[in-house]
């Protein structure tokens, strides 16, 4: 019968989106060690590379580190309930206190180097640390800020047993994960200075399917929901505003006005979220890019 049919083909088309938001999910969050380059940005592609990737999902190498620091430096290795972790450590005389720099989705400490070069002409001793799967740290997963939380720790509780302050410069994915690791693992530096972390997990979802044109639902729910599946959490719960809330840590929120990964609303909830002191810079015209 015609009733029988259409059940058939919306149970079919249940399981085709699933098995599409399965393989997003997969690879979005497992770096591949042997594929030569990434995909495009959604904007940089054209409408038949856009189905590509809707029916194939992104190809993400593991990132790697392409420079080193051009100042003194030893490279230490720390123990993370993820997995080895691989940092550089640039000590100056007469510190302040020490800067851990904590990188975001899809990068590595090398991308960092700008910013810790300032940082010590400050007089700040920095540690770059890749998060693992990226860089020279062990793995090849990625959770966009949630397991990423353990290596805060894990670095923020390893300079806390030196003398002086620490301040934790992350940015996008790192600053999510420094503000879990306050709420959910009971880490307190000094100062965060955060740059455009994601409202939540699901949301930043929605604007990647935004920026190619393409519908958020149901396709960003599933791809939540398969991606905290095959990773062992739920990442639905994965929501930056929600931990911004439980951080008294002082703290420096940026965020760029053209930034088409994170709106003006995610923003704006949790710089209201954060407990005072706090103090927020936006960028006229920087998108999700270094703000220097």
């Amino acid at each position: 019968s015609i009733s029988k049919r259409l059940l058939w083909l919306f149970l079919l088309l249940l399981v085709a989106l699933n098995a599409v938001a399965f393989l997003h999910a997969w690879r979005f969050t497992h770096f591949s060690e042997t594929a030569p380059a990434r995909t495009a940005r959604p904007e940089q592609l054209t409408l038949r590379q856009k189905l590509t990737v809707l029916l194939t999902g992104i190809t993400i190498p593991k990132p790697r580190n392409h420079a080193s620091p051009d100042f003194p430096y030893a490279t230490v290795y720390l123990p993370s309930p993820n997995g080895r972790l691989e940092a550089w450590y640039g000590a100056v005389p007469r510190p302040r206190g020490t800067v851990a720099l904590f990188h975001g989705f899809t990068s590595a400490k090398s991308q960092l180097l700008t910013e810790a070069r300032y940082f010590r002409s400050l007089g700040y001793n920095v540690l770059l640390t890749d998060f693992a799967g990226n860089g020279g740290s062990e793995g090849r997963t990625c959770t966009v800020g949630h397991r990423e939380a353990a290596d805060v720790a894990t670095v923020v509780r390893w300079l806390q047993r030196r003398p002086g302050p620490v301040v934790v410069y992350a940015n996008s994915m790192g600053a999510v994960a420094t503000l879990r690791a306050e709420a959910e693992l009971g880490v307190r530096p000094t100062v965060n200075i955060l740059e455009c972390p994601y409202g939540s997990m699901l949301q930043t979802t929605r604007n990647r399917f935004q920026s190619m044109g393409v519908p958020a639902f149901p396709l960003a729910h599933l791809l939540v929901l398969w991606g905290g599946v095959q990773n062992g959490f739920w990442a639905f719960d994965l929501d930056a505003t929600r931990y911004a809330a439980r951080a008294n840590t002082p703290t420096l929120l940026s965020w760029g006005t053209a930034d088409p990964r994170v709106t003006r609303p995610e923003t704006d909830a949790i710089f209201a979220a954060l407990a005072r002191p706090k103090r927020r810079q936006d960028f006229l015209g920087s998108g999700h890019e270094p703000y220097w």
